[in-house]
């Protein structure tokens, strides 16, 4: 009996090719969207759970609270860290301090320099205690964690040995130079971090060097400077709650820091949310996904197969007339309700497994696109059992919500009216509930095109704004700040001048806009009392401002110096203190931290400190030669290409023993939005996907349309029906029906796209117009799909179809 289903089922699906196009194209293109998206969530969601003490991991983190304004820092103070240990004797304590774009030297084994081989690290560099690897897991090939109680001693990763010295069991007892600063000795390997993983760190150097080289990295014992590359981490006994945690870090954070305006916290972090917390970023990895981020892609991925199984629904129940004397005949011969159902579920696993095959061949030919849309490695896998698991389990809801409905309508037919054929698409039913589904169909659809205008939208807006600084053709070339390169810094900024092309020249800590939160606590104006919360601190010669069009609002620039003795604030910093007239900042004095007393020199308008998730945060500028770790180059963007090589030619003849890293400002900026430009990529794809699928099921809808009413449109053209009265005849009622699909679709989209917006501090509006374009677009598209077909039915010459009817 089940191969005469099997064999019946193949039949019908090979007699209806047309139909059974439509249907398997619809359920293959929205399985392999699902299966995709579920690699991409499975991926994100396994982030960090290797970990044997996952569940018992935090990450402290500081909170910061001034009257209505919460700032959030991962970072943390660092005479936090002996603190905690005294505070929290059950709990194991683990500090780092990261080192960006730190350089790695391979010194030349004769003992020359000409042979030294280079490494810029852009990520995995750290200062880190041993206590670290008490807290994490990790795999030693070479050595232990005891190593790293001793001074200028480093462990490195499998990956990072075998780069530096071909073989990873030779690299032991060799020796790394890091920023030409520290000589460091190859204590330990350890086995590369895993993709799923947010510490890939790659060169751990003992802590205690760090503070050896204080002057150098930016170390401080002020329990009111925090800076966000200073990070710790705490193991609890798993009888702690995170409740209990918090409630003690409180109690801790009151003990310590000073009661002031504002408020500053250390929060417990649980690991598990490490990798998805967007308020304190992941400085440690190469990305953070938020869980909302990862609810929208599951939330397209159920509304793009169920746009699937409806296309399959509409045309089986309208395909179901066809049927009737074929369930007419076989309930005459005894067959039951029971069969009918399972012959009609039968063929539609058939079709959805047929489905399912091509979906795997798609989603493993787009795999390697992925990338595009997600922070996925190229090793991403989809032959494994949980994917195939999914596909299983996805199949099987297709079947279900595809498969029950049409079962029963066609199951339901009364043999009598079947086999006298006067079962008619009205008769069974169903055309309600067709209608609703098409409505269904077309409000996803709509939603998705909503959703891919704002996304597009405020990404053009984020790219366009206005940074308050000019970030165009300005080179950044990360420096270093040893001795011998601080020395070389005038020499170097002569030699850039005297390029005809180069406009402007200045040293700094970081570009306007950059991740760098380094904060302090101030007094103000000779107030003994600290103002109670944070000001940030950026460095850069006294020609910055020039360099990089910051506006002065007030006062002038700094004078020309090696050491801070005059500070440049933004109109954030003095707006905080509750001053509205620039002018009269002029000559106030700050005192930052536990230092002296100077005065502000100028004023300059707001920029953003930061990506357009923040808002603009008080800031304060000074020169400091020490702090100079870029050289930002303003040039003309005419032979844009030779002057780089020209400049990159000056850096390694100046600069011998570090490797040319320049990049453009504006690229940079750019990359703190990748996750958003990668979300409206997203809607893009999906938003094309589901309008193809509405597209075939509208396609096969008007087909089956078509031949239903080629007798009245014969007649109707015989008594004088213009074309485009039958075509209109035709599109009517998907108009009201797509209508009727804006309406439900409107209000969903700005609720889901104004949670999305609340991302960004500076972000468009809602408009009207936004809405008006989805509904123009569906009406388009709709058009040309039903037109097409109904344009066809009516030029049909209707002596042939009154005839073949």
């Amino acid at each position: 009996m089940i191969k005469n289903f099997i064999k019946i089922a193949w039949r019908n699906i090979v007699r209806h090719k047309g139909y059974s196009f439509i249907n398997i194209s619809g359920l293959t293109v929205g399985i392999a969207a699902c299966l995709l998206i579920f690699v991409i969530i499975k991926y994100e969601l396994s982030f960090n759970t290797y970990q044997k003490n996952y569940s018992s991991i935090y990450h402290i983190v500081t909170e910061e609270k001034h009257e209505a304004d919460l700032t959030y820092n991962p970072g943390v103070t660092v005479p936090a860290t002996a603190a905690l240990r005294i505070d929290f004797p059950q709990a194991k304590v683990a500090a780092l301090n990261s080192s960006y774009g730190s350089q790695i030297t391979v010194p030349e084994a004769a003992g020359g320099n000409t042979g030294d081989k280079k490494f810029t690290e852009s990520l995995g560099v750290l200062f880190i205690e041993p206590q670290f690897f008490d807290i994490f897991n990790s795999t030693w090939l070479a050595g232990n964690a005891a190593a790293l109680s001793a001074p200028d001693m480093v462990v490195i990763d499998k990956s990072s040995a075998i780069k530096y010295f071909g073989d990873w069991q030779k690299a032991v007892g060799k020796i790394l130079k890091m920023d030409n600063l520290i000589t460091l000795k190859v204590a330990g390997v350890v086995e590369d971090a895993p993709a799923n993983s947010d510490f890939p760190f790659k060169i751990m150097v003992s802590f205690v060097t760090w503070k050896q080289h204080g002057k150098d990295y930016s170390y401080s014992e002020d329990w009111g400077s925090t800076s966000s590359n200073h990070e710790i981490f705490m193991l609890f006994p798993k009888s702690m709650t995170p409740e209990n945690i918090s409630s003690q870090l409180k109690a801790f954070s009151l003990k310590h820091f000073k009661k002031g305006i504002s408020k500053t916290n250390l929060l417990p972090q649980p690991l598990s949310e490490f990798h998805f917390d967007t308020r304190f970023g992941n400085q440690l990895g190469d990305h953070s996904t938020s869980r909302a981020t990862l609810r929208t892609l599951s939330f397209i991925g159920i509304l793009i197969i169920i746009m699937a199984s409806i296309n399959f629904i509409n045309l089986s129940t309208a395909q179901s007339v066809g049927r009737s004397k074929e369930v007419g005949i076989r309930k005459v011969l005894g067959s039951t309700r029971k069969q009918l159902i399972f012959q009609v579920i039968g063929e539609t696993a058939i079709v959805v497994s047929i489905s399912g095959l091509l979906a795997l061949c798609i989603a493993k030919l787009a795999l390697p696109q992925l990338k595009n849309i997600a922070n996925v490695p190229d090793s991403i896998g989809l032959f494994n059992l949980q994917s195939l698991l999914f596909l299983g389990a996805v199949a099987a809801i297709v079947i279900l919500l595809s498969g029950i409905y049409p079962a029963l309508v066609v199951s339901g037919f009364k043999p009598v009216m079947a086999l006298k054929n006067k079962i008619t698409a009205a008769s069974i039913g169903g055309i309600p509930l067709r209608r609703a589904l098409v409505v269904a169909q077309f409000a996803i659809s709509q939603l998705l095109i909503i959703g891919t205008i704002v996304a597009v939208n405020q990404m053009d807006y984020v790219n366009k704004a206005d940074l308050g600084f000019d970030k165009n053709a300005v080179l950044i070339i990360p420096g270093y700040t040893d001795s011998l390169s601080l020395r070389k810094i005038e020499s170097f900024k002569q030699q850039l001048l005297q390029n005809s092309n180069v406009q402007a020249v200045s040293f700094a800590s970081d570009a306007p806009s950059s991740e760098n939160n380094w904060g302090t606590n101030f007094n103000f104006n000779g107030s003994t009392k600290d103002v109670g919360y944070n000001t940030y601190l950026k460095f850069g010669d006294a020609d910055y401002f020039k360099t990089l069009g910051l506006q002065f609002v007030a006062g002038k620039g700094y004078d020309v110096s090696d050491t801070t003795k005059q500070y440049v604030v933004n109109e954030t910093f003095i707006h905080k203190l509750g001053i509205q007239d620039a002018e009269k900042a002029i000559g106030k004095t700050i005192r930052l931290g536990g230092g002296q007393w100077k005065p502000i020199v100028g004023v300059v308008k707001d920029f953003k400190t930061n990506s357009l998730r923040e808002t603009i945060k008080p800031i304060v500028i000074s020169p400091s030669k020490r702090f100079s770790g870029i050289v930002a180059i303003k040039i003309q963007t005419k032979n844009l290409s030779a002057t780089v090589s020209q400049l990159q030619k000056m850096w390694e003849n100046t600069y011998p023993e570090y490797a040319y890293n320049g990049y453009f400002l504006d690229e940079n900026i750019a990359k703190f939005y990748q996750s958003e430009n990668q979300m409206a990529l997203v809607y893009k794809i999906f938003a094309v996907i589901a309008i193809f699928i509405s597209c075939l099921g509208l396609y096969g809808l008007v087909s089956f349309m078509a031949v239903q009413r080629t007798k009245e449109v014969g007649i109707r053209k015989v008594l004088g029906a213009s074309v485009s009265s039958i075509v209109f005849l035709f599109s009517k009622e998907f108009m009201v029906l797509i209508a009727a699909s804006f309406i439900i679709a409107v209000p969903v989209a700005w609720y889901v796209m104004s949670g999305w917006l609340q991302n960004f501090a500076y972000r468009i509006s809602l408009s009207v117009w936004v809405f008006l374009l989805a509904i123009v677009t569906s009406i388009i598209i709709a058009w040309l799909t039903v037109g097409y077909k109904a344009m066809k039915a009516a030029l049909v010459n209707p002596v042939k179809s009154l005839r073949s009817e």
